[in-house]
């Protein structure tokens, strides 16, 4: 028999990582942002990697062997239509047993028997990405993402005519999660091992590979992945208060009781499941996670204990403290400062809370300005000559589509708040419109408006990327060919291909181009041609208001109106 980890110990290319390389970077780069004192580190990360368009134009039109963009109705892109492409993607990603409704037929059922060896049912949730393996913390931050999304944006979504798929997107996370909790202080942290998934190509439909669980529990804590799981459930208990209260009351209670598992049993979780480590390591520790769900539950619940806590633990686990230029599945801080500043914009406060609040909102604007490139010798978010904004180069896209949601939110807040409120900038005020043209912006990018004139959201427009690094889009559907397909197999047969993927993943957004706005699509290519549930829940809401905004703009100038 064929050794399989020495003949493809050299195509392990799905690790989402960070590896040791980008984890010492990512590393060095929260470190750098921890203290608001320490401006000069912040400047010293935003400095560089400028390039020209036209120079830009020319490389990546070397590098993309693409089936050009066009976004729509030729005034404009059509938000509408990559907001329905959003969330079939999350019915690609879907695993366990497929329901009547399926719109995505090229998939089918996978992992009917995940949790089986432990003695607990884990069957459903997602797939974060291109390999087979149910990571519990990216998954988590998707359904906070998703349901904020239907939060804030949920009479847009409702308008585009999505409502119900966004709540069938939530509800299969929400599902799985509740299963994952099985008891008050233990919670079910990954279904499959990265290493041995990597190993194989196969379609889930397939796999061969480990499907071992495991938790984190009272004697092995993991208060991050505690946290953002207590977070997901108490955003989409919010989202489900109206059409189905009962629901949402259990969803209420796990996030209570997760909240109180990560808070009483402090640590990381991935000291505890040590197979996440190399995958989705906590780089940022827990205490982002842990006010995270606090503002999370009192925004669900109104008891004034949730934001006792974000107050009073507000410098111990940084809340008030790191000054951070990203927002990701690991880096909640932006966003829950950007929840506090809210409570402050809307006087939904105690005054004991009010000069925490203020630190709070201090650190929310300068992450805004920092991508709205007004952070003066702060430091700001880089952008690329096509004017993408640019954090790192692996799977660069997630920090895009993050801070695209983040302005559109504040954005929203301020508006909201007055006409007097305004984004307060070292270089500048800026007002809400200037917020939500940015968002706009890099939306546009994503969809198109790039030197290379190319989607990087698979299956919308012209051109797009056509060997996504994804096992289940790159191998035959099973409904074409029902023959087997084994691990050794999927390499040699169809990850090695130079031929377009079999099957279209519509609506991944993909790890994207460099900071010279250069792509490769080719599927060993994963840094950039992999796509993630949590690059594309963010663009929900921000396509869904965004599709409004433009709605509102064509009334605006109807033929025959003044």
């Amino acid at each position: 028999m064929v050794n399989e980890a020495s003949a493809h110990e050299s195509m392990m290319p799905s690790i989402k990582g960070p590896r040791e390389e980008e984890k010492n970077q990512h590393i060095r780069s929260l470190e750098q942002t921890k203290q608001s004192t320490e401006s000069s580190a912040s400047a010293t990360m935003a400095r560089g990697l400028k390039m020209s368009s036209s120079l830009c134009t020319a490389f990546a039109l070397v590098l993309l062997p693409f089936v050009a963009a066009g976004g729509g109705n030729g005034t404009g892109f059509d938000y509408r239509r990559a907001l329905h492409s959003s969330l079939l993607y999350f019915e690609a990603q879907r695993s366990g047993h497929l329901p009547y409704n399926q719109r995505v037929r090229w998939r089918g059922h996978s992992g009917l028997a995940d949790g089986l060896q432990q003695g607990v049912d884990l069957v459903g949730g997602y797939y974060d990405a291109g390999d087979n393996v149910k990571f519990g913390l990216p998954m988590a931050f998707t359904v906070t993402m998703l349901s904020w999304s239907a939060i804030e944006f949920g009479g847009d979504i409702a308008a585009a005519g999505e409502w119900r798929h966004v709540l069938e997107a939530i509800k299969w996370g929400t599902d799985y999660l509740v299963k994952a909790h099985a008891e008050p202080d233990v919670l079910w942290a990954e279904v499959g091992d990265g290493d041995t998934d990597h190993y194989c190509w196969q379609r889930p439909e397939d796999m061969t590979t480990s499907r071992r669980a495991y938790k984190v529990d009272r004697d092995n804590p993991g208060s991050d992945i505690a946290g953002e799981t207590a977070a997901a459930m108490a955003a989409a208990s919010i989202v489900f208060r109206r059409s189905d209260p009962h629901y949402s009351h259990l969803l209420l209670h796990h996030a209570q009781q997760l909240f109180e598992f990560g808070d009483k049993y402090r640590g990381k979780y991935d000291s505890s499941v040590a197979e996440a480590r190399g995958y989705y390591a906590s780089v940022s520790g827990y205490g982002d996670e842990m006010l995270w769900a606090a503002l999370w539950l009192h925004r669900a619940t109104g008891r004034t204990e949730y934001l006792d806590y974000a107050v009073a633990m507000a410098d111990e686990f940084g809340g008030t403290g790191w000054a951070v230029t990203e927002f990701s599945w690991d880096v909640k801080y932006a966003g829950l400062q950007i929840l506090a500043a809210k409570l402050l914009l809307e006087g939904r406060h105690r005054p004991e809370h009010q000069a925490t609040l203020e630190q709070y909102k201090s650190k929310a604007e300068h992450y805004l300005c920092a991508c709205l490139g007004k952070n003066g010798a702060a430091g700001n978010v880089n952008r690329t000559g096509g004017g993408m904004l640019y954090v790192r180069r692996w799977n660069n896209m997630q920090y895009v589509t993050n801070a695209a949601f983040l302005l559109a939110v504040h954005s929203r807040h301020l508006a909201a708040a007055g006409s007097g409120s305004v984004l307060r900038c070292p270089g500048g005020p800026a007002h809400a419109g200037e917020l939500l043209a940015l968002a706009r912006a890099q939306a546009d990018y994503v969809l198109g408006a790039n030197p290379a004139g190319v989607s990087y959201m698979v299956g919308y427009g012209r051109r797009f990327p056509r060997r996504v690094h994804h096992r289940a889009a790159s191998v035959v559907s099973r409904r074409r060919d029902g023959r087997f397909v084994g691990c050794v197999q999927g390499y040699d047969h169809w990850f090695r291909r130079a031929a377009a993927n079999p099957n279209v993943v519509v609506g991944a957004i993909v790890g994207g181009p460099d900071h010279r706005d250069r792509f490769g699509d080719r599927r060993d290519n994963y840094m950039q041609t992999e796509a993630c549930t949590y690059n594309t829940a963010p663009m929900v809401g921000v396509f869904a208001h965004l599709h409004s905004e433009a709605a509102t703009e064509r009334r605006k100038y109807k033929p025959g109106k003044d």
